[in-house]
């Protein structure tokens, strides 16, 4: 990989174990963030869900960030981990589940695709007439809990955190496409949200269409089919899929699109 410019577009927080995994292998990453994760309007939802804990069978994360804003948020609360111990936890992926098992609590599902659809099918058996408590986003997929509750679950939805567009990454962004020594070979995106907001970051004065043209040297790769689809949605190619959804998924696919033929 290189001499090959890698955009990384995770939250600064994030981004570094992208950055460093793709600068290992050669490439020149440049870091402007197209997401930024912030608190919650309000803790209350959040806070009557964690002091009852004991009230729930199931708990469930879809994100490193819905791990980590809990667990602040529990010690703000001075809640213990030991609140945890009856409940079961499901994690999408095993970056999340790490972060679960990092603070001493133990992951006894991780759906085989790190999708919503997967963890319905890894929990839709398991679920019926048991309490479900789905930590994650302001803005994200209902496919969980909809689901879920058609299976027989009585889920409760809490925001633990929102997510918000940068704004002093617009200038940054729009002058690293304009600067043919700084435009990337590549853009990684690695949610929907990511998708969304590179998009809002470039939204001309002009044209749509004059949006993607810009793009149109440059190849956009996905950390999955979620977000695969969000890029098709958006009139976006997906020039690089991943295999396995993972960051290392990702990196992988990347190499194999920039590797030399033998």
């Amino acid at each position: 990989m290189s001499g090959i410019r890698v955009l990384v577009g995770r939250a600064r927080h994030q981004a570094g174990a992208l950055s460093a995994e793709l600068r290992k292998r050669g490439a020149d990453v440049i870091e402007i963030p197209f997401i930024e994760i912030r608190k919650p309007r309000s803790f209350h939802p959040l806070d009557a869900a964690l002091k009852s804990l004991s009230s729930y069978d199931w708990l469930i994360f879809t994100s490193v960030n819905g791990v980590e804003a809990m667990w602040e948020r529990m010690n703000e609360l001075r809640l213990s981990k030991s609140s945890l111990r009856q409940m079961r936890i499901a994690a999408i992926g095993p970056a999340t589940q790490r972060a679960v098992e990092q603070r001493g609590a133990k992951v006894q599902v991780v759906p085989k695709e790190y999708v919503a659809e997967s963890v319905v099918r890894s929990l839709k058996n398991r679920v019926k007439g048991k309490r479900v408590l789905l930590v994650r986003a302001k803005v994200a997929r209902d496919v969980i809990p909809r689901e879920l509750h058609k299976a027989g679950a009585h889920v409760d939805v809490v925001e633990a955190y929102e997510t918000a567009v940068p704004r002093s990454s617009r200038a940054r962004l729009r002058a690293a496409l304009k600067n043919p020594k700084t435009c990337p070979h590549v853009v990684t995106f690695t949610s929907s949200s990511t998708v969304k907001n590179f998009l809002e970051l470039l939204r001309p004065t002009r044209s749509t269409k004059k949006r993607y043209t810009a793009l149109a040297e440059i190849q956009l790769a996905s950390i999955g089919p979620v977000t695969s689809s969000t890029l098709r949605e958006q009139g976006l190619p997906v020039d690089i899929a991943a295999k396995e959804f993972t960051i290392p998924g990702l990196i992988a696919a990347i190499e194999r699109a920039f590797a030399t033929p033998q």
